[in-house]
């Protein structure tokens, strides 16, 4: 029995001293095959095995980044550019979008084990920054092409791989509004206020969607957000006052501005606005009034100066209709004074018009109303050339 013991001792001995892998040896090795194989160009055996040295349990800890990022260089040779042509054959029966996971989860893992100071580790927020184009690149594409689910899918993946950057969350948001899910793009918008980002245009499709989906109180709520963000915005606050009108709380609404022009006197905004809630109602001398003050602390103010404009062209139809609407004896008698009035009218509202027009060059409600003014004003030449100008903007 002793000598048995001794000859089967020799012989483990000679095994390990000749070089026979143990099984820890081997997923060593199994790293070093599937490098082969990649410089090889042959990538199924190069999965098969990576995939051996990472999911065993007896590869040795230190060899474990090492493993999970040669899997990551391994499928990201997959969705390359430079090498997809040629390697694209082994992803046939991959699902879409699969290589890329793969080699995310597989950067992320070696980053895990590595630490960001490890010699893998450092490596990988490169080469997730390059996943994150090719996901990116890949979403604008297929939203390109119509193709919303795969567009949509590609964000999330751009997002997954860059979780501080808002671009491809607010381009997800898009995909998903041109796809019609409207609860999905009201997700992301949420997602990018929870990271801090805010635009004009994001508030303004909150609030559409809320309304789209009849959802009252989150509309309420997405107002006070967008006004708190953007407390001098006509819109927002134009949309917050017409919400006291409809609900029978025009006082407050007009208490709310003259407030807010306290705290802020020169901001014409404001003024606009009270203009704005003073013509809702019917208070036109104030309107008037709050609109000119507008104008006057910012001659670019484009909506007082149309609504002054509108005024006045308001007000001088009415009178020209009251005309057209007499008798022949009393338009003999009366016709001529009320028309003269309406035509003071056409005169005033023209400056402002011309001024808005100049504000906003291609802004049709302001050709049409000084076609309009100028033909009642006798000035053919320039309401025709307001009428050209008004087709072609329709062309």
């Amino acid at each position: 029995m002793k000598n048995t013991f001794l000859t089967l001792a020799a012989s483990a001995a000679l095994t390990v001293a000749a070089g026979v892998a143990t099984p820890a040896l081997a997923q060593s090795s199994a790293i070093t095959n599937a490098i082969l194989s990649q410089k090889a160009g042959q990538l199924d055996k190069a999965i098969v095995s990576i995939d051996q040295a990472t999911t065993s349990d007896k590869t040795k800890d230190k060899d474990k980044p090492k493993a999970w990022f040669t899997r990551g260089d391994i499928y990201y040779q997959l969705v390359d550019p430079s090498t997809q042509a040629l390697f694209g054959k082994y992803t046939k029966d991959m699902k879409p979008g699969e290589p890329l996971q793969k080699a995310a989860e597989s950067y992320n893992k070696a980053l895990e084990l590595d630490g960001p100071t490890g010699e893998y580790g450092k490596q990988v927020p490169a080469r997730l920054q390059n996943l994150y184009g090719l996901a990116f690149n890949d979403a604008v594409k297929s939203y390109n092409d119509k193709d919303y689910d795969k567009a949509i899918a590609s964000y999330k993946m751009a997002a997954m791989l860059n979780p501080k950057d808002t671009t491809a969350v607010l381009y997800g948001a898009y995909a998903m509004e041109a796809k019609q899910d409207l609860a999905g793009a009201k997700a992301n918008y949420t997602q990018l206020l929870g990271m801090g980002y805010k635009s004009v245009p994001m508030y303004t499709r909150l609030l559409q969607i809320a309304q789209q989906q009849n959802d009252t109180a989150g509309q309420q709520q997405i107002l006070k957000d967008a006004i708190a963000a953007y407390p001098n915005n006509k819109v927002f606050l134009t949309q917050e006052l017409n919400s006291y009108i409809t609900t029978g709380r025009g006082k407050e609404a007009i208490d709310k501005i003259k407030h807010a022009i306290e705290v802020d006197p020169t901001n014409s905004n404001l003024y606009g606005v009270l203009g704005s809630v003073y013509d809702s109602n019917k208070q036109q001398d104030l309107a008037v009034g709050a609109f000119k003050k507008a104008v006057e602390l910012d001659p670019k103010n484009f909506d007082a100066q149309f609504n002054l404009g509108i005024y006045n062209f308001n007000q001088a139809a009415t009178l020209y209709t009251k005309a057209s609407k007499m008798d022949l004896k009393t338009y003999q008698l009366k016709g001529k004074p009320v028309e003269a009035e309406g035509k003071k009218y056409f005169e005033a509202a023209v400056p402002y018009f011309e001024k808005a027009l100049e504000i906003q060059p291609n802004d049709a409600g302001s050709i049409s109303a000084l076609q309009k003014a100028y033909f009642r004003l006798g000035r053919n030449a320039d309401s025709k050339r307001m009428e050209d100008r008004l087709q072609a903007l329709k062309k």
